[in-house]
């Protein structure tokens, strides 16, 4: 039966109200989140600059309007240029110098806030301003300076090889000593790195891998824009097969375009699939998800769907799960994954960001047991994101070697005295 033109038009305005409110509600949420985000920037601009130049310093005059110019310019630059570099023009000038003032002036608003320490230890000693507030300044300014100096390398190098020993209860013997290398978020973007790229694939295949990973973020930019940088990425080695997922950052530029680019490199793209691989008899499922995000980009087919993956698999057999981000694992672990390998934490990358990533992911880096069966290990990532810095957080490139909890000790302990080396992640 149709409603009566009176309900009809109470159920209309209703509506209208619904949406209106909707509607509303969204536009007040956006315009907290403005205010939220123009409120930590420039608390992150004030305080270094409050504490190099201000906060009784008693500098001389010209000294202090240097400094407030450049903080005052480099706050009302960020946002814009953060805005062209990584919005929709991507001018990778634009970001370079956005990215690094942001890893710049986070390295001074941490040491900024630890330097209250400083401070009241100072003022229990007696030391009045302005030398203790000039006292605070110059260590700031030194420590940030060092530190930057210093990440930068640890940035730009090739990552050491964290090497480390994983036993899977249900891997068969003819597959112990597997050795798997991992790599995750190279983000080739702004900064040309291809010849960081080139040496990276020499060191994978100094590693004799059986399987090479690459746990996704693989760039910053479309395929057009990054592939001089991914090219070596098709010269890495493996005996048995090189897999890859997707990770956030390709769904900001273009996910099916990286899946694509990376089978005409060699890799099996495992798009919420798998393969299995085979050794002296015994078989592992190498499995793959899309990103947690996926499913918001509006990509046909695109989100993480592990039953997919793991459609027509034997599921006797161990499983290793590729999935970008660490916090995937509680599916893994609802699902009897023996093993799940993941990225996209960098490990803070600059300290202390590993807090506020804690927040967001069970783990920050390394191996950690989730449930009966499951592990995860969460690599801090071979290239960098954004700020061309790491502080106190390595990349890494990972070499795992998977011992099987059903082959016989003793010749479990040969084999591992005769390979290069494993441990802990370094």
């Amino acid at each position: 039966m149709e409603p009566s033109p009176v309900e009809a038009g109470v159920e209309a305005g209703a509506g209208a109200r619904t949406e209106a409110g909707t509607g509303g509600g969204r536009r007040g949420r956006r315009r907290l989140g403005t205010v939220v985000v123009f409120a930590v920037l420039v608390l992150l601009f004030v305080l270094p600059w409050w504490t190099l130049f201000s906060g009784g310093t008693d500098w001389p005059l010209p000294v202090v309007v240097v400094g407030t110019v450049v903080f005052a310019a480099a706050l009302i630059a960020f946002p814009v240029l953060m805005g062209r570099g990584h919005g929709a023009r991507r001018l990778d000038g634009a970001a370079r110098v956005a990215d690094t003032t942001l890893g710049v002036v986070w390295v001074l608003f941490a040491w900024s806030v630890l330097s209250l320490l400083l401070r009241l230890v100072l003022f229990l000693l007696g030391v009045g301003d302005p030398d203790r507030s000039r006292i605070v300044a110059v260590a700031v300014a030194v420590v940030a300076a060092v530190l930057l100096a210093w990440g930068y390398g640890e940035a730009m190098r090739v990552p050491r090889v964290a090497r480390l020993d994983i036993t899977l209860p249900r891997l068969g013997p003819g597959l112990d000593g597997t050795r798997v290398v991992v790599l995750a978020d190279t983000h080739y973007g702004p900064i040309d790195r291809a010849g960081w790229s080139a040496r990276v694939g020499e060191a994978v295949n100094q590693l004799d891998a059986d399987v090479v990973v690459h746990a996704g973020d693989i760039a910053d930019g479309t395929v057009e824009q990054r592939r001089t940088q991914a090219s070596p990425l098709g010269t890495m080695r493996s005996r048995l097969a090189k897999v890859y997922v997707t990770g956030n950052h390709e769904y900001f530029g273009e996910a099916q375009g990286w899946l694509d680019h990376m089978a005409e490199l060699g890799w099996e793209p495992l798009h919420n699939r798998h393969v299995v691989v085979e050794r002296g008899g015994d078989r592992l499922v190498l499995a793959g998800v899309d990103d947690v995000t996926a499913a918001s980009s509006g990509l046909a087919g695109h989100w993480a769907n592990l039953d997919g993956a793991l459609a027509g698999a034997d599921l006797e057999l161990p499983v290793l799960l590729v999935a970008h981000q660490p916090k995937y694992v509680g599916q893994a672990a609802n699902a009897g994954i023996d093993l799940q390998v993941s990225g996209h934490t960098h490990g803070g990358q600059i300290w202390p960001f590993n807090f506020l990533v804690r927040i967001d992911q069970p783990v920050v880096h390394g191996l950690s047991r989730h449930g009966e069966r499951t592990q995860l290990y969460t690599s801090r990532g071979t290239g960098f994101w954004g700020p061309p810095f790491r502080v106190f957080a390595p990349s890494e490139i990972t070499l795992i070697t998977l011992r099987s909890g059903r082959s016989d000790q003793s010749e479990r302990s040969g084999r591992s005295g005769q390979s290069d080396g494993s441990g802990g992640p370094g």
